[in-house]
């Protein structure tokens, strides 16, 4: 950089910074190594939760006409990819659960409502980074605190086993960037966040406020330093020694659920790859281990 310049913004997602935080190691491989090193087969449970966000966006985009459960749900079956499971009995009934789920979900939505965003981009930058990411849903409400005017709220699906609380809610990074970034975007008021947790068919709501809000960007920024920081590293120049030390795995017992778990030694000895359909739980119906779904 030139003297003078200004410091560039370190441009992340909420994802993004999450793997920084989770495991080093799995940043490095996702986001700098060139090639990338390979990856384990696609999981089946993200290939669920990814046909139902497809089908959820796709209802709200059709004219109101169209916005009808069978439809959604006929569509949702016209799409249905097979990755990841371990047969095609497996992948039949899982197909069916995933319809149920978005038949459910949707009996009670009102389809003359108008999201105000589908799969909405928002960003938006502080002094040491750029964040942005991708929301689900953005609705746009009467305001609830009397005045007239509208307020948003954030709104998030969720197929994971686990069924959320409000606490999930309020502690979600991502949540709260986005709820930044769609005030930043569409300059509306906008402190809450939903998720909507389609196997159970139930929504844990928070309200962030300026204390809540400023406490998850101080961890963000933070997360971006230290992610920028080691990125600069890289960059640089290190030796394998030096790269193991700038970007260490961190095992736990979620190394069982990454992508790099084949290759990486630290991880196979804490927890062993799980198999591309681990995350099905066949007993109740539900979708795999929320810390494996992507999101």
């Amino acid at each position: 950089m030139l003297p003078g310049m200004p410091a560039r913004l370190f441009v992340a997602t909420p994802t993004k910074l999450l793997n920084f935080a989770d495991c080093k190691r799995k940043y490095r491989y996702t986001y700098l190594e060139t090639p990338r090193p390979p990856k384990g087969p696609p999981w089946a449970h993200n290939t669920v939760g990814a046909i139902v966000h497809e089908a959820l966006a796709e209802f709200w985009r059709w004219p109101v006409s169209r916005r009808t459960t069978v439809e959604a749900v006929n569509r949702l079956r016209a799409n249905w990819r097979t990755e990841g499971f371990r047969d095609e009995e497996q992948s039949a009934k899982w197909r069916e659960r995933a319809s149920d789920m978005v038949s459910t979900y949707l009996h009670n939505i009102d389809p003359y409502f108008e999201p105000r965003g589908v799969e909405r981009t928002v960003s938006f930058t502080t002094e040491r980074a750029s964040l942005r990411g991708r929301v689900d849903r953005i609705d746009e409400r009467p305001a609830r605190d009397g005045s007239g005017g509208t307020e948003l709220a954030i709104v998030d699906y969720k197929t994971g086993r686990r069924p959320l609380t409000s606490t999930d809610a309020r502690s979600s990074l991502a949540m709260a960037l986005y709820v930044l970034g769609a005030r930043r975007v569409l300059r509306r008021a906008c402190t809450r966040v939903e998720l909507h947790h389609l196997p159970t068919n139930t929504i844990a709501v928070a309200d962030h406020d300026d204390e809540s809000l400023a406490r998850h960007l101080r961890r963000a920024e933070s997360i971006a330093d230290d992610a920028a920081a080691a990125e600069a590293r890289w960059h640089q120049g290190l030796t394998p020694a030096e790269a193991d030390e700038v970007f260490p795995p961190e095992p736990s017992p979620l190394c069982g659920w990454c992508d790099f778990a084949r290759i990486c030694p630290q991880g196979r000895r804490v927890a062993p790859p799980r198999e591309p359909w681990a995350g099905l739980d066949e007993g109740d119906g539900l979708v795999a281990p929320e810390i494996a779904e992507a999101g």
